[in-house]
């Protein structure tokens, strides 16, 4: 089931488009990875699906429903930039009045519920302006799960945090995702601690989605094989798996054999043109998870 779904979903400020035709697709259950360099209208994208920001053009559906249902949005929590805390009350003040704003019963109940959730104590006094980052990242997650949402919208959740901070968020919605059943999408541009926890991928550039992909697709991808092109693809492919007793392998559509076991490239060579069989391309593919990033985003620089 599609949680999210945008049909060309545009936002044109003045004569640029900070998000264009986009087509974004979030199944439930996902922890989604939204990818871009600084600027390719990732935070703009959230905002759009939150409603603080209305499309130019396209559409957007939220659990089937536009973005601006009332049903479709109490399901929905978000973290977008920073959170509004008031830095002179404590971390449970905030949720507190939070959730009186919201309406939910028993406030109070409700913010001693977050704050262990989050994994602040309850009892902590002390105002939110004397928080560590990471201590107002994770109040800032609580504030989106106020509501009880199934869809949770984080930008940059990790963005400034330490090491550890950076763990802890991560065991935090690794939690929430698997104990509570929440979807969650994070922007970040911290690839290594995304990959520890995402399972579907989305990377935008200039505003337009280049790729959807999911997290196992993206291993296959960045794992190490040899590639071959043959002048006969099917009569080697049958050859090298009987040679080398090959169980992992794969011929792709456009003819090319992919060896994902550790062989001799020359001794792969030498068994083919021995049967008569011309090879015409071969070589070691080699890529980790940022060098594939960056490659889809168009070269090197920050994401």
């Amino acid at each position: 089931m599609a949680v999210i779904q945008t049909m060309g979903l545009s936002k044109r400020y003045r004569d640029k488009w900070a998000v264009d035709h986009l087509d974004l697709r979030v199944e439930q259950g996902d922890i989604y990875g939204f990818i871009g360099r600084n600027g390719a209208g990732k935070s703009t994208a959230l905002k759009l699906l939150c409603g603080l920001v209305r499309p130019t053009e396209g559409e957007a559906l939220i659990f089937d429903k536009p973005i601006h249902d009332s049903v479709a949005r109490r399901r929905v929590g978000a973290l977008i930039e920073q959170p509004g805390l008031y830095p002179d009350l404590s971390g449970r003040e905030n949720l507190r009045l939070y959730a009186t704003l919201l309406g939910l019963d028993s406030p109070e109940r409700r913010a001693d519920e977050i704050m262990e959730t989050v994994g602040l104590s309850p009892k902590e006094k002390k105002p939110v302006k004397h928080y560590s980052m990471g201590m107002k990242q994770r109040l800032g997650v609580g504030l989106a799960l106020l509501g009880g949402p199934d869809l949770l919208l984080l930008d940059e959740p990790i963005n400034g945090l330490d090491p550890e901070g950076i763990r802890e968020m991560r065991e935090l919605l690794s939690e929430l995702n698997r104990e509570r059943g929440l979807t969650i999408v994070i922007s970040s541009h911290i690839l290594g601690e995304l990959s520890k926890i995402a399972t579907r991928y989305g990377i935008i550039q200039q505003g337009r989605m280049v790729e959807q992909i999911t997290s196992a697709e993206l291993e296959q991808k960045c794992t190490d094989y040899l590639h071959l092109r043959a002048s006969q693809p099917q009569k080697a492919a049958a050859l090298l798996e009987k040679e080398f007793q090959l169980l992992q392998w794969e011929m792709r559509p456009e003819g090319e054999i992919r060896i994902y076991e550790t062989v001799d490239a020359k001794a792969v060579g030498q068994v083919l043109t021995q049967a008569g069989i011309s090879v015409e391309e071969m070589g070691l593919h080699k890529q980790d998870l940022e060098g594939y990033f960056l490659e889809r985003m168009g070269g090197e620089g920050h994401v």
